[in-house]
């Protein structure tokens, strides 16, 4: 029952209605007895500013953030992290003695999900898609010690843009940001490959990589009947096919994917893992990743 010590969590963004973070946040609360509730707040982009004001002001311990907010949101913050500060993007707010700190979890969630089924190290990776998601992955794919990322975009110059903001990026000294957190992120033994290219460079691409990850928004519901990035002639059975849609759990590229005996990782598995570190990083708490799981899974049916 809510009450004057219940702790509150929220998601500020637009639209909210459709996030699946209410219940599995509510439901993993419930499991472990904690007196928090998780409430998605609608905040138009004009309001952003007095909405983490309003939320420091309410004693409010924590906020995930999402569409159109994630970029503009950290010039609101008092810290952010050094991932949320290379993304430029802040997914997950904690509030401790009055002040903000900005974290990027999304990047967490999907490796974590990928390092289940193998060592990334000097793994070969092609990423399909230039945007945020791209980004963040594509940092903390660094960091595990891949050896090639190759990406691949309708535009490839938007591909070419982005691997020069990355590659600028891990190079770059950011001891004058007063706002960053401690760097506690060692760049110095990253030496990685970049690749970028069209989708009509794909094929040839995933014959010699490792790793495919599609984070385009191509066969989300409700276009669950979209043409795949890749038919499974052009996969192969070494692949591992991570396609960041989790609505429908089985999207079309996971269906082709399948087809070629490659290893597949559902969507899911990355909103539960970032999920599992906003959770942790809340709490201190671990979180109880088999009620969020089977909520997240009851939640797309």
């Amino acid at each position: 029952m809510i009450n004057g010590t219940t702790k509150v969590i929220g998601i500020i963004g637009n639209p909210v209605g459709h996030s699946f973070s209410p219940a599995m946040f509510n439901a993993a609360f419930k499991s472990m007895n904690m007196n928090y509730v998780y409430v998605p707040f609608k905040v138009e982009k004009e309001n952003l500013k007095y909405a983490i004001r309003g939320a420091k002001a309410f004693g409010i311990k924590g906020l995930n953030v999402t569409i159109p907010h994630k970029q503009k949101v950290i010039n609101e913050l008092d810290k952010f992290s050094i991932m949320a500060n290379l993304i430029g993007a802040v997914n997950t707010i904690d509030f401790k003695n009055g002040k903000s700190k900005g974290y990027n979890t999304d990047c967490v969630g999907a490796i974590r999900a990928i390092k289940e089924v193998c060592d990334l190290r000097n793994k070969s990776v092609v990423i399909v898609g230039a945007g945020g998601a791209a980004r963040a992955i594509s940092f903390q794919l660094a960091i595990e010690g891949v050896n090639n990322i190759n990406m691949i975009n309708r535009s490839p110059k938007k591909a070419k843009s982005l691997v020069y903001d990355i590659k600028t990026l891990l190079s770059a000294d950011f001891t004058d940001n007063s706002k960053l957190d401690e760097v506690t992120i060692d760049f110095s033994h990253i030496d990685l490959n970049f690749e970028y290219g069209s989708l009509d460079e794909l094929p040839n691409s995933i014959a010699n990589a490792d790793i495919l990850i599609d984070t385009t928004p191509i066969g989300m519901h409700p276009n669950i009947n979209d043409e795949p990035i890749a038919k499974h002639e052009e996969m192969h059975s070494d692949l591992i096919v991570n396609d960041i849609v989790y609505n429908p759990l089985e999207t079309s590229l996971l269906k082709e994917a399948k087809k070629a005996n490659a290893t597949i990782i559902y969507g899911t598995k990355m909103l539960l893992y970032q999920g599992a570190e906003n959770f942790r990083i809340w709490t201190g708490k671990e979180a109880p990743l088999d009620v969020m799981e089977k909520t997240i899974l009851e939640s797309i049916k």
